[in-house]
């Protein structure tokens, strides 16, 4: 079975920084898309950022481009989103996720079986 546990969120001032972390378990962690969404209160869950199985490849929602960045170590299991130049709007529970199947690479939720818990990211303003 896959797990994936979030880390990293917490409350941060407006224009600060945080980095979030990602670690599956349960297969091998190197065949597999794995992307970054959000959810704010009262909105439906958003597509953040997406990086291939090998880390060459990577999508950004056009709100973060140029502020977030993500990034896997594949030794470690892990992914990354380095978040910078925070907005109050970019206050959500972030998730991470990833496709059941090894070719899929998107932005479309439907495609990711596998979620995370969530880890709160708060922006103060």
């Amino acid at each position: 079975q896959v797990q994936l546990v979030e880390s990293g969120g917490g409350l941060v001032q407006a224009g600060g920084s945080l980095r979030l972390s990602c670690t599956a378990s349960g297969r091998t962690f190197s065949g597999y898309a794995m992307a970054w969404f959000r959810q704010a209160p009262g909105e439906e869950r958003e597509f953040v950022a997406a990086i291939n199985w090998s880390g060459d490849v990577s999508n950004y929602s056009y709100s973060v481009r140029g502020r977030f960045t993500i990034s896997r170590d594949n030794a470690k299991n892990t992914v990354y989103l380095q978040m910078n130049s925070l907005k109050p709007e970019d206050t959500a529970v972030y998730y991470c996720a990833t496709p059941e199947a090894k070719n899929y690479f998107s932005v479309a939720q439907a495609g990711y079986e596998y979620w995370g818990q969530g880890t709160q990211v708060t922006v103060s303003s």
